[in-house]
């Protein structure tokens, strides 16, 4: 989906690049941009689970590492 915009005889430069920006706005390519930016693909529920069994693992070792005057 490519925007394409052509010069006219004796039009100048900026108009051109003005006329290319509200091509873009108005095709929603931006917008779309924007919305896909931040997007994070879900995990997989196998993935989480074990992310969260290693991250219980890690707060009891911390817990008893305080406890035994380590940290």
């Amino acid at each position: 989906m490519a925007i394409e915009v052509r010069k006219k005889d004796g039009e100048s430069g900026n108009s051109v690049l003005y006329s290319f920006t509200r091509k873009v706005k108005r095709s929603g390519i931006l917008k779309e941009v924007r919305k896909r930016k931040y997007h994070t693909r879900t995990t997989s529920r196998i993935k989480r689970r074990s992310s969260a069994i290693h991250r219980e693992q890690k707060k009891a070792d911390i817990e008893r590492q305080k406890k035994l005057g380590l940290i």
